[in-house]
């Protein structure tokens, strides 16, 4: 073997293991092969469901959930008729008999998400005493299932949710002032079956930082710790007022803050309720299963969590620090530096922008790393979309960082654009996965070699 194709064997190596742990990290939170484990767990043989099961969902993954649901039913609970509708992203289908799938907006809401957001509603209204609602939510379900407050129009929501994406406020701070101004989210769609003495059990795939359910998909099923002094605080943080935040909204949370409006579902509600919440995947188990891949490799994997969150481009700026100091001490094994977590970009209202906090992260990072030629690093979101485009995130290695000096692409002028998709789209280093049905953070991994 000549030296130059030695080379090209190593090149072709960097790049597999980078795409191969963002494989494994995804397929450790596959629903084909969790939601099958924990049903067999909540519902255990001679404890099947009675009475009518409806099945109701949101998120990125909840199709993919709804079908696996669907095959074990058939199997383990024969006698049980399913019914039901579960919203999904445009493009997040998965095939199912007899539970619809509705694809709706994200992440800013639609009419086809409102509607299906009703029939959720009044589904569950029709539940009786020892029924059964299983709720099949993941990331995404937030915006998926908008059923706004009497007063509030869809278009109202829309306008306050792409106020939000721009503020740079992150995912939770979104999420509780969505919650207040919803029907179903925060704990509501639970209530509506606990009114009719039905059983809950809510099956969670988390993409928040924390895993905790109030806080996945704005917690549909789960007792919500936030108040409507909480979110007109998060609007006033961001100076979101009357000029981006329409009147029917701010009015809504302020008679919320007066008493006039319910809030809410609360620990108090549930003290007698047939209520529980399981998480059945989380950001951490696949950095976890990363790690382990990684390991296999020759690589001595270092997880940092997967509750980092901030500016993409500042914690980019951050890592490439943290690299600079891992280098500085020596190393006596290559190292594998993963983590996880959801950034925020803050975009100016002037810009458009391409792309997501994946791709912003990862140019920020290329940016920062300058005299590090060497350096090996990927940025993904697991849900196979990143932001604004078609693809899941971006990596990089010396290859393709001598490619942009070649090319004469300048990183700071991409940041600074926020068009971090051109700036790897010009050197054919997306990550390109479509979407994967499941949902569980970000994913970012960086190669550090002897």
């Amino acid at each position: 073997m000549t030296q130059n194709s030695t080379l090209l064997s190593q090149i072709a190596s960097k790049e597999a293991i980078l795409k191969n742990a963002f494989a494994a990290a995804v397929a450790v939170a596959d629903p084909q092969i969790i939601v099958p484990q924990y049903l067999a767990k909540i519902f255990p043989v001679g404890q099947e469901p009675t009475g009518k099961c409806l099945v109701v969902g949101a998120g990125k993954a909840s199709a993919s959930m709804a079908s696996a649901l669907e095959a074990y039913a058939k199997t383990h609970w024969p006698q049980v008729r399913l019914e039901g509708v579960v919203l999904t992203r445009y493009g997040h289908n998965s095939p199912t008999n007899c539970i619809k799938i509705v694809e709706a907006g994200h992440p800013v809401p639609d009419q086809a998400g409102m509607d299906g957001a009703k029939e959720i509603l009044g589904l569950t209204n029709q539940l009786k005493q020892g029924d059964v609602l299983i709720a099949l939510v993941s990331g995404g379900g937030s915006s998926l299932l908008t059923l706004p407050q009497e007063g509030i129009s869809i278009e109202d929501m829309r306008r306050t949710t792409e106020a939000l994406l721009r503020s740079g406020a992150p995912i939770e701070e979104m999420n509780v002032v969505r919650k207040h101004l919803s029907a179903i989210l925060g704990g509501n769609l639970a209530r509506v079956a606990i009114e009719r003495g039905a059983r809950v059990e809510a099956l969670l795939i988390s993409d928040v930082t924390g895993d905790s359910p109030a806080d996945i998909a704005s917690g549909p099923c789960a007792a919500d710790y936030s108040t409507y002094l909480d979110a007109l605080n998060i609007l006033e943080k961001y100076r979101l007022d009357e000029q981006s935040i329409p009147v029917s909204v701010l009015n809504h949370l302020k008679q919320g803050l007066a008493g006039e409006k319910p809030e809410t579902l609360k620990d108090i509600d549930l003290v007698s309720a047939q209520v529980a919440n399981h998480v059945i995947a989380t950001a951490y188990k696949s950095l976890e299963a990363a790690a382990e891949y990684v390991r296999a490799q020759g690589y001595d994997p270092i997880i940092l969590g997967d509750t980092i969150t901030g500016e993409a481009q500042e914690v980019g700026i951050e890592q490439a620090a943290l690299v600079r100091n891992y280098l500085a001490k020596g190393l006596n094994t290559p190292k594998a530096i993963i983590s996880g977590g959801e950034c925020t970009v803050t975009i100016p209202g002037d810009i458009k922008g391409r792309g997501g906090r994946c791709s912003e992260y990862l140019l920020s990072l290329f940016a920062a790393s300058k005299d590090l030629p060497h350096l090996s690093a990927l940025a993904a979101d697991t849900d196979g979309i990143d932001g604004s485009e078609k693809n899941a995130g971006a990596w990089f290695d010396g290859v393709v960082r001598q490619s942009s000096q070649i090319a004469g692409l300048v990183p700071d002028k991409f940041l600074s654009l926020h068009d971090c998709y051109g700036f790897f789209a010009e050197l054919a280093a997306l990550v390109e996965t479509g979407p994967t049905l499941t949902n569980v953070n970000d994913f970012r991994i960086i190669l550090l070699e002897k």
